[in-house]
């Protein structure tokens, strides 16, 4: 019986394996990140993001957002997937203390037409990318 359980569990285990999708960007997401950062090295990773460096915002997928302030490309990768961010049909809403944008502050993704919440996440740190000299 002790047998069986264990064959049980790892045929289980192996199923949910084989059908797990990966979570790697689609070509036309990856494109538009390679595009946004073509030409630019990365800078000292920064904690915290000022609102006015904030507003030019772009979602590539459900975990990279980029910020662009002037020829500097801010890149954050959040803390976990935000479901939902990347679908044009819904709003990415952050909440944050204070005159920034900081690591660990909540983005929520909520539908435009009824306010509903439909994913959530925090974000990560905030990576900037400027022209090489």
């Amino acid at each position: 019986m002790r047998i069986w359980m264990i064959g049980l569990a790892a045929l289980t285990l192996a199923a949910c394996e084989s059908t797990m999708e990966p979570t790697g960007r689609s070509e036309r997401d990856q494109a538009i990140y390679d595009r946004e950062l073509a030409g630019k090295v990365a800078g000292k990773v920064e904690k915290c993001l000022p609102l006015h460096r904030s507003r030019d915002m772009e979602v590539i997928d459900d975990h990279t957002i980029l910020f662009r302030d002037g020829n500097t490309v801010y890149v954050n990768t959040t803390l976990g997937d935000c479901n939902n961010m990347s679908d044009d049909s819904y709003a990415l809403v952050t909440r944050n203390v204070g005159p920034q944008l900081c690591r660990g502050d909540l983005a929520t993704v909520t539908d435009a037409s009824s306010g509903m919440t439909v994913g959530s996440c925090s974000l990560g740190d905030f990576v900037p990318y400027r022209p090489a000299s």
